[in-house]
């Protein structure tokens, strides 16, 4: 497993169909290290809280190899690391090979897959199209979410 991009972003408030909605799912690259905590990574929050973030859901992850999929599905969609609103973008960490409760390290940070994920709708006001949620419905594809611990305690 290799990690291809660490994303963070802070909640912003857009307007969706009509309302005014605060969401996180505006991830950016990072370069360099990012300290995993128990709760997101550093520079990072969520903004609903009552369905993101907390302990079992610190970190969301998505495999760049999904990437293909959705250029092909979305051609004329701009599609940079993080533009699923995920934490790390890795390769080689796919759904087929790892269940709940597998663990993998990352730097001295062991991380543990928690829950899958489905997308809500905020993924289609990042894509300005509601029509992307459904689609992910018919995607094989899914997004994890997972929890971390230092080894050191």
């Amino acid at each position: 497993m290799k990690i291809l991009s660490v994303n963070v972003g802070l909640p912003r408030e857009v307007t969706w169909q009509g309302k005014l909605v605060t969401t996180g799912i505006f991830k950016k690259p990072v370069k360099g290290p990012v300290m995993l905590r128990t709760l997101n990574l550093d520079g990072d929050q969520q903004a609903d809280l009552t369905v993101h973030g907390g302990v079992s859901k610190a970190v969301y992850v998505y495999p760049s190899e999904h990437y293909g999929y959705w250029r092909a599905e979305l051609p004329e969609v701009d599609l940079p690391w993080g533009m699923f609103g995920e934490n790390l973008t890795t390769e080689g960490l796919l759904e087929e090979a790892v269940y709940i409760g597998t663990e993998f390290q990352i730097g001295e940070t062991e991380v543990m897959v928690t829950e899958p994920r489905m997308p809500c709708y905020k993924l289609g006001l990042k894509f300005g199209r509601a029509d992307v949620i459904k689609r992910s419905g018919k995607s094989p594809h899914r997004f994890l979410f997972c929890r971390g611990s230092r080894r050191d305690g």
